[in-house]
């Protein structure tokens, strides 16, 4: 069998590839200000397009981003370190705290836009909350920013006749948020089960989350269940990729 060499590398990703060695050597940190077209094509001898199409591929990997009129700049990357476990515990929300407050601490953490609907499931969710016929779901739809920048975007389920009247209905669900409401309404969660994958986000997610182009998103599916076993809420969330850091803190 005769092999084949390799074909050579394009030129703009080998370009692209010396710029990551020196982002993740700390040559350029975040904030500064990458080399230009022009420093680009002075440096290794290459049309203007290859230089662009070198800085378009750190773009494309969330690690530089293009100020207007400015340049292209390595991101600033100060993740959300999402703990998955400590945030969901019954001491966090169960004492008045937002599940929030575990992966952010002083940061600013606003909901910029907020809806809350009685209307039909979606069937998959429908079948797990166990709603019948036309019964509908509470549903409340948000966007997080933190620090200014769209994070996260959730719609959370929950049977309209078990949260009816309570200020699970309300924009502000008070202190401890949903999870304390819902204790109080004798239905505590007692339990989470989520799943978690990763796919490229619809055209209205990439906007609303103000994606750079190429950056994938987290799918998180959460149901909260309980102490019955009954599904008293699910919680659908799409997360900006580039902005968290998945934290899993358990014992043996």
């Amino acid at each position: 069998m005769t092999s084949h060499p390799p074909a050579p590398q394009p030129k703009y990703q080998r370009i692209a590839e010396d710029l990551r060695r020196d982002i993740d050597s700390g040559r350029y940190r975040p904030g500064d200000r990458l080399p230009g077209e022009n420093d680009l094509m002075a440096t290794y001898g290459v049309a203007r397009m290859t230089a662009r199409q070198a800085l378009g591929v750190l773009k494309d990997q969330g690690v530089a981003e293009a100020r207007r009129g400015v340049g292209v700049f390595v991101r600033e990357f100060r993740p959300i370190r999402r703990r998955g476990i400590q945030r969901l515990s019954g001491r966090t929300w169960g004492g008045g705290e937002s599940v929030w407050s575990a992966d952010i601490a002083s940061r600013e953490l606003t909901v910029d836009q907020l809806s809350v609907t009685e209307r039909g499931a979606p069937g998959r969710i429908a079948a797990v909350l166990g709603l019948k016929g036309d019964e509908p779901a509470c549903v409340r739809s948000r966007r997080f920013v933190l620090d200014g920048k769209p994070v996260l975007l959730s719609d959370s389920y929950l049977p309209a006749a078990l949260v009816a009247g309570s200020r699970i209905t309300d924009p502000d669900t008070g202190p401890g948020g949903t999870y304390a409401r819902l204790a109080e309404l004798g239905h505590k969660p007692v339990h989470f089960q989520e799943q978690i994958r990763s796919r490229m986000p619809a055209g209205d997610e990439a906007e609303r989350l103000a994606l750079a182009p190429g950056t994938p998103v987290f799918l998180v599916h959460r149901i909260a269940f309980a102490e019955d076993g009954q599904a008293v809420e699910v919680n659908e969330m799409v997360l900006d990729s580039a902005s968290y850091v998945l934290e899993y803190d358990f014992d043996a």
